[in-house]
């Protein structure tokens, strides 16, 4: 079995109207990370300095040492570039979220208290602000466990959401598995939240941003200057209100760091940024609980099928059918690689079809004579499956006049006695006269030009079936 984990269709090419409060057209969700105390540093235990996300241009770790420029630069953040933010979004009516990195906001009771007092979400940045990609499980569970704990007695509460930020492929899911999160933001696949399945628990995931994130100001091929930030989350804005216009509402996260956006140089980008959208009708600025709050209660997990996270006698079970009598197709689909893209009808149809097309003529000869003929004995004696039942009834060949009836026959005998399978088309594309219509056109037609065509009525059958069973 190969299961391919990623998941590359998302809400695909119609996306869920979020129905915003208040009939809003954007959510712009702006974060504060707040990791100033909570970085590597053999003050903390760890092995060497820090070196991400600084004004240091090429930083490297120093073994064994501490870096008093590093300490320095991220102690701007907590002693100056907070309050500035702290300022900004007071004035401003704006409440952000904190991913707040657990012993850095053990070490900052000031800010944690003006955070609480602003009305402010608190959410968990993780124990402490360093790597987790190489730790075991076990230690990366411990070190989440200990997070939850302390940010707990810092701040009064125990975090709803989460947001490592310098995670593991093991993270999302050992969020998931606490089973108290409103949500978790490790990711930045989407422009709205989602639920994603993690054993019994359906977890909100609310996606965040690398693009839209002042940690660009920190990196190659970044932001310069305020203005540069400014014109890059106008733009960001812009495109995604229009969207909202257009009746396709999106989010719009923002991430900010202290030490960053917090110097007097790129503040005002931000500022002109939120002035800019506060021109607007119909934006909304919530946290993030909030969003969380608002999806569970407007989108609440649909507890749709997923076929790829069945085991093979249930997808077989279930879509066995699916291509008439021949069960033998899913199977193959179940063994090949399926994934979450496969979890919709087209996706699913792409996985049988490709079976399909890939068996021998004999096998799809095969599957064309499993087909019943139109309106034939197996009809009249009601042996049909019910797929094919239902199929006819909806192009009224359950009810055919004694004409009607001695035509079909007529043609069914003929067809069958020329190319050795029976007629087949997609009678939910047709009525009942467009299928007599084709079936006298087609009768005449070369036996390798039919068994194409049956092909390929044979797939458009399967993709209805799946539709009526997957969104």
């Amino acid at each position: 079995m190969n299961r391919y984990p990623r998941n590359l269709r998302g809400y695909g090419a119609n996306p869920p109207d979020p129905q915003w409060p208040g009939g809003a057209r954007i959510a712009v969700q702006f974060v504060v990370n707040y990791e100033e105390g909570g970085e590597n540093n053999i003050l903390h235990g760890d092995a060497a300095s820090e070196a991400f996300l600084s004004e240091i241009v090429g930083a490297a770790p120093w073994p064994d040492q501490r870096h008093w420029n590093m300490e320095s630069v991220y102690d701007y953040g907590a002693r100056a570039g907070f309050w500035r933010l702290h300022r900004l979004f007071t004035r401003a009516g704006i409440k952000p979220t904190v991913y707040g990195v657990t012993t850095a906001l053990a070490r900052s009771p000031e800010q944690v208290a003006a955070m609480l007092d602003a009305d402010w979400e608190i959410a968990s940045h993780g124990f402490k602000w360093v790597e987790h990609k190489d730790m075991p499980e076990a230690d990366e569970r411990a070190a989440m466990d200990e997070a939850y704990r302390l940010h707990t007695l810092v701040t009064g509460t125990p975090p709803r959401g989460w947001y490592t930020g310098r995670c593991s492929m093991n993270t999302i899911r050992i969020a998931a598995e606490m089973g108290t999160l409103d949500y978790v933001s490790d990711t930045v696949d989407d422009d709205l939240p989602y639920w994603l399945k993690v054993g019994a628990r359906d977890q909100l995931v609310i996606p965040y941003t690398m693009d839209a994130n002042d940690m660009r100001f920190a990196t190659a091929q970044g932001f310069n200057t305020g203005e540069h930030f400014y014109q890059y989350l106008k733009d960001s804005f812009d495109a995604l209100y229009a969207e909202g216009l257009e009746g396709s509402p999106k989010m719009m996260s923002v991430g900010l760091h202290c030490r960053l956006v917090g110097r007097p140089g790129r503040v005002m980008g931000l500022k002109r940024f939120i002035d800019y959208i506060q021109s607007f009708e119909g934006v909304w600025t919530p946290r993030r609980i909030d969003i969380a709050e608002h999806w569970a209660a407007t989108h609440p997990p649909a507890g749709l099928i997923a076929p790829s996270a069945l085991d093979k006698p249930a997808f077989v079970a279930k879509f066995g059918s699916i291509f008439e009598h021949s069960p033998w197709i899913a199977e193959r689909a179940w063994e090949a690689e399926i994934g979450p893209a496969h979890d919709s009808a087209i996706g699913l149809h792409a996985a049988l079809t490709r079976q399909f097309r890939a068996a021998s003529h004999d096998e799809r000869l095969g599957v064309l004579t499993a087909h019943p003929d139109l309106a034939g004995k197996l009809a009249a004696a009601k042996r049909l499956t019910a797929e094919s039942t239902e199929e006819q009834a909806s192009a009224g060949l359950d009810a055919l006049t004694v004409e009607e009836h001695d035509a079909f026959t007529r043609l069914n005998t003929a067809y069958v006695e020329k190319h050795g399978f029976p007629f087949i088309i997609a009678v939910r594309d047709h009525d009942k006269q467009g299928i007599l219509n084709a079936f006298r056109r087609r009768v005449d037609n070369d036996t390798e030009t039919e068994f194409s065509e049956a092909c390929r009525q044979v797939e458009r059958i399967a993709l209805h079936r799946l539709k009526a069973l997957l969104p």
